[in-house]
């Protein structure tokens, strides 16, 4: 007689059948997981030095505060920036250009070679206007309604994933992204931006600028 085989701890048949079915579905519902490459960074390098170094800088430094610093920017959020100037949905007839020959692997690649290069911040120009900008940038404006912005990109300003890194960010550029968000020039990323930055005045926009520029 043969010995009966246990099943003691084995999913029941039935069970065993759905769990089957999910990690299909999964499979199917997030190939880009599964096919995902690591960045070449050697790659991005070679980018860099051809594309980005002369305004952006070699280590994501920036020639000008015009230009926004990327040394320490968040990969993704990085990667879908250079993704949406290809595609159009942010416009910069320059950004266009630089980006028009490169893959999203290409962009993944800048994101993670950026996202590991240490962060720069900028001597406080004024501290008084530096300060206002504090207030606004972690309490908001209850009068104007203004909201507080590290409800969304965090107390240190160092953002998420897909939200940017804003600490140590050039003031100018930063006033210059604020303004296209309130006059709708920029709308590939939250429409939250556009609401808040509506309500913000020219001292809260300046303000805030000079806070983040100085943050760590």
């Amino acid at each position: 007689m043969m010995a009966a085989r246990s099943t003691k701890g084995a999913a029941p048949p039935g069970v065993a059948l759905f769990l089957g079915g999910m990690a299909m579905l999964a499979a199917l519902a997030f190939p880009a997981v599964a096919l995902a490459q690591a960045p070449d960074l050697e790659r991005a390098k070679k980018i860099v030095g051809g594309n980005c170094f002369l305004c952006h800088g070699a280590d994501g430094e920036s020639s000008s505060e015009v230009f926004p610093k990327l040394g320490a920017q968040n990969a993704d959020y990085l990667a879908k920036q250079l993704a949406n100037f290809k595609s159009g949905a942010r416009k910069s007839t320059a950004m266009s250009g630089m980006v028009r020959d490169l893959s999203d692997q290409d962009f993944a690649s800048l994101g993670a070679y950026f996202a590991a290069k240490p962060p720069t911040t900028h001597e406080v120009k004024d501290w008084d206007l530096s300060g206002v900008g504090r207030y606004v940038y972690l309490q908001g404006n209850r009068w104007s309604g203004v909201a507080a912005c590290q409800s969304c990109h965090g107390a240190s300003g160092h953002g998420t994933a897909t939200l940017p890194r804003l600490a140590g960010q050039n003031a100018i550029y930063l006033e210059t992204q604020i303004k296209q968000f309130n006059a709708r020039e920029r709308t590939n990323d939250n429409e939250v931006m556009h609401v808040i930055a509506s309500k913000m005045s020219e001292l809260e926009i300046k303000a805030v600028s000079e806070y983040l520029s100085g943050q760590p």
